[in-house]
């Protein structure tokens, strides 16, 4: 109410006085009413939101935008995101990298860029990693960030390069877990280290496990040891190629879960103690099989009447294969071939499985094309690759 009152007076004191007098021409009277109008009018813009300026100056994704922007927008530090983002792009970082981070540590971008963020790629980059080592790294464990630069980062880089030998094998072990910097060096994985050592494991066999499977050496020491004492009731050696691969299968089911998983090979796939055994010296993976999988390719093997559960204790690997991709289409041609006395006797599981979809489709396709190739033609099923090109078979 006041100020319309305030304009009124002017308008009136403006009009009064200049209507009277002779200096004022009318062109210079509309400029001077269209100026006053103008600034009623305008309105001082204002910032673009967070979801605006991620999504359309940075250009993320409206999904990764829309779950970092709330937590962005309580920052203090607005001005900083975009110095941040910059230094990121200019450092090797993809967008694709820089959303896996938003996701998961949004308020990155309101971190300290020279206190926090710039030492710890400069230290990265002064080991010589690669920049498209730092930013997969980085982005897959952003966590790396904020953490110490001389309690972490520089003890674990410095420690991996003389175990691992070069930059490019840290990299490729960075790659697969950042808690080898994350983890307790000190307290957990030295000790660890040196655990696995005095039981007989080689300098060279630890490189592979780390390579394998890092986290194993991650572990708290007591479950590491519990973890060791039932690879002593497994009877595979230390000396057997095999023995990190095992060591990393059972370790990455403390507790009772490596018992719950020998149970259930005795009682789903009829193992015996010799068969667990020797699978776990020959092929350790299969032990990482869901209780499920194996039922389902049992019953897949036994549904077709040439195959029993012994079948599987002799070539355990079947278990590692797709059931849809692998086995389903391959039983189907054969049921075929067998139904029209194209063949008296089915392969045996190990050629079955090993096979490549080119050999098969050589071996049991291409000789009978033209009288079944037909049948098959259009469903969907898995295609065979065949002199450079893709043959539907199925």
């Amino acid at each position: 109410m006041a100020l319309h009152a305030l304009l009124r007076r002017n308008l009136t004191s403006f009009f009064s006085e200049n209507l009277l007098s002779p200096s004022i021409s009318n062109g210079s009277l509309s400029l001077h009413i269209a100026c006053f109008s103008t600034a009623i009018e305008t309105k001082p813009s204002t910032p673009p939101s967070v979801f605006e300026f991620l999504t359309n100056k940075h250009q993320f994704s409206p999904q990764v935008a829309s779950r970092a922007a709330p937590i962005l927008s309580r920052s203090h530090r607005p001005e900083n995101f975009d110095s941040v983002l910059s230094f990121f792009k200019q450092t090797g970082f993809t967008n694709s990298h820089l959303e896996k981070m938003l996701i998961v540590r949004p308020n990155l971008l309101a971190a300290d860029l020279e206190k926090i963020i710039k030492p710890k790629i400069q230290v990265f980059q002064d080991f010589g990693f690669p920049s498209d080592d730092i930013a997969a790294i980085i982005s897959k464990e952003p966590l790396i960030l904020h953490v110490s630069l001389e309690n972490k980062v520089v003890p674990a880089l410095s420690w991996l390069k003389d175990l691992l030998g070069s930059i490019d094998k840290v990299a490729r072990a960075l790659r697969k877990s950042g808690w080898l910097i994350l983890g307790d060096l000190e307290n957990t994985t030295l000790p660890n280290v040196q655990t696995l050592m005095s039981r007989g494991m080689s300098r060279d066999q630890l490189v592979r496990l780390i390579n394998y499977m890092p986290r194993v050496i991650l572990y708290k020491p007591e479950t590491l040891s519990r973890c060791l004492e039932n690879m002593d009731k497994t009877e595979v050696v230390w000396s057997s190629k095999m023995y990190v691969y095992a060591v990393a299968i059972v370790c990455s089911m403390p507790g009772g879960a490596w018992e719950r998983k020998l149970q259930a090979f005795r009682e789903i796939l009829e193992f015996s103690q010799d068969d667990i055994v020797r699978a776990l010296r020959q092929y350790p993976i299969v032990f990482s099989v869901s209780e499920d999988k194996m039922r389902m390719v049992k019953n897949l093997l036994l549904g077709t009447g040439k195959y029993d559960a012994s079948t599987i204790a002799k070539f355990p690997r079947v278990l590692l294969y797709s059931i849809e991709k692998r086995y389903k289409l391959r039983f189907e041609v054969l049921g075929m071939l067998e139904s029209r006395g194209f063949i008296e006797k089915w392969p045996s599981l190990r050629s079955i499985c090993t096979l490549t979809d080119e050999e098969f489709f050589e071996n049991y396709i291409d000789p009978y094309k033209g009288m079944i190739g037909e049948d098959y033609l259009g469903k969907k099923a898995v295609r065979f690759k065949r002199e450079g090109k893709l043959v539907q078979a199925v």
